[in-house]
């Protein structure tokens, strides 16, 4: 077919959005008017109670926090206006690496404009031909890219085991015996199911094949363990991982960016080599700045995180009792199982109805069939906030026989 007579990419992308509009997974924004909290004004909607926010403890509006960043941005402007090596580091970056590495149990930390660019980072910053990375299944988009990425720079190795399957990752791990560097990376909370790693096994697997353990933990910093310190804290294995990632995006304040925390030795290579790092902007100073009071707020208010797992306890047992099947869990991402994807997103736009924002994910976000809609609960939820999105739960489940 000539070039001239093949379907342009807009005409192709327009039948394809046509096609997700008729199968009824076309996905629509809903814009806020007002901050992020337990409630939130939505389009013109006032009071819609939110269950779909990574603002674990509660930290995205605290005055605090917010004055903090306020105070940054007076102090050292709009933005760093150009890398680090080349403008200079701004003292409250460091400030906030130290703060990082503090409450991870690292030596050491570098901040990056998101925890993205931070899982591109690692793996083709510290890896070679002659090394090898292996990841579960269902470990987060950005550390899938990043494997993708270090295979096209360095030439490594790659594998995938099946999820939490520790004897498949040890067969990986025999099989590549000759590699140099071996290095296992998983999500500490998984995004769409809310389970935690089997971190002490996963320790002592790499322990014995020599390996490095990386562990994102994006939806544990500020979630898991007595203080928030994440998932080695849950499992009382604080200094205890080789590497860990993590967003400043989620519980830290939820505005933007991401860190690697890890030894010095690897923070140092990372800040010499690491391309996210040497060719992109610093964070932004206002962003340092809020997230390092909300890392310095945790420390102060632990009690914050105690609400948290006790809200989401509450929920997950209420929603069974309603007659819902909620994977099991400890973490406060609570998915309710549907199916296919047109029927989360046809359950979401009903919640929303009933004045509940919760969103409905389905394939490619998690595989064909096991489409959800995704609770996410926050400290920042009062019984009644919680009581009153249950029987919106209870009236949409009735009208849609799934109770």
């Amino acid at each position: 077919m000539p070039a001239s007579d093949a379907p342009s990419l807009e005409a192709r992308l327009a039948a394809d959005l046509d096609r997700f509009r008729e199968e009824g997974v076309y996905k629509r924004l809903n814009y806020l008017t007002g901050p992020q909290a337990a409630r939130v004004t939505m389009e013109g909607r006032g009071d819609v109670i939110i269950l779909s926010s990574n603002n674990y403890v509660g930290l995205s509006n605290d005055p605090a926090v917010v004055a903090a960043g306020k105070e940054a941005l007076d102090k050292y402007g709009a933005g760093t206006a150009s890398v680090r090596f080349i403008c200079g580091t701004f003292d409250i970056h460091r400030e906030l690496e130290a703060a990082l590495a503090r409450f991870a149990g690292t030596e050491a930390s570098l901040s990056f404009v998101s925890c993205w660019n931070a899982n591109e980072a690692v793996p083709g910053t510290l890896l070679t031909a002659d090394d090898i990375i292996i990841s579960d299944q269902l470990n987060h988009a950005s550390i899938i890219d990043g494997l993708r990425l270090a295979k096209a720079i360095t030439k490594c190795q790659t594998a995938v085991y099946r999820h939490a399957d520790l004897a498949h990752l040890e067969e990986l791990l025999r099989a590549a015996a000759d590699r140099r560097v071996r290095m296992v990376v998983t999500d500490g909370v998984f995004s769409m199911e809310g389970a935690i790693a089997p971190l002490p096994e996963l320790r002592d697997i790499c322990n014995r094949h020599h390996a490095v353990l990386m562990v994102d933990d994006s939806h544990a910093t500020g979630v898991l363990g007595a203080s928030g310190r994440g998932t080695a804290e849950h499992f009382g294995m604080l200094g205890e991982i080789d590497i860990i990632t993590s967003t400043l995006g989620k519980a830290l304040g939820g505005a933007a960016g991401g860190f690697a925390a890890a030894s010095a030795t690897v923070c140092d290579y990372l800040t010499q080599r690491a391309r996210p790092q040497l060719f992109s902007n610093a964070l932004p100073c206002t962003v340092a700045g809020s997230a390092l009071e909300a890392v310095r707020v945790l420390e102060r208010e632990p009690d914050r995180v105690r609400q948290l797992h006790q809200n989401a306890s509450y929920f997950r047992a209420a929603l069974q009792e309603l007659g819902f099947t909620p994977l099991p869990g400890e973490t406060p991402i609570i998915p309710v199982i549907l199916g296919e994807t047109s029927a989360a997103i046809r359950m979401s736009e009903m919640l929303l109805d009933e004045g509940v924002f919760v969103t409905g994910f389905g394939f490619p976000v998690v595989p064909q069939g096991q489409a959800r809609v995704r609770c996410q609960v926050s400290a920042a939820h009062t019984r009644d906030d919680l009581n009153e999105a249950l029987r919106a739960f209870k009236t949409v489940g009735a009208k849609l026989g799934l109770i």
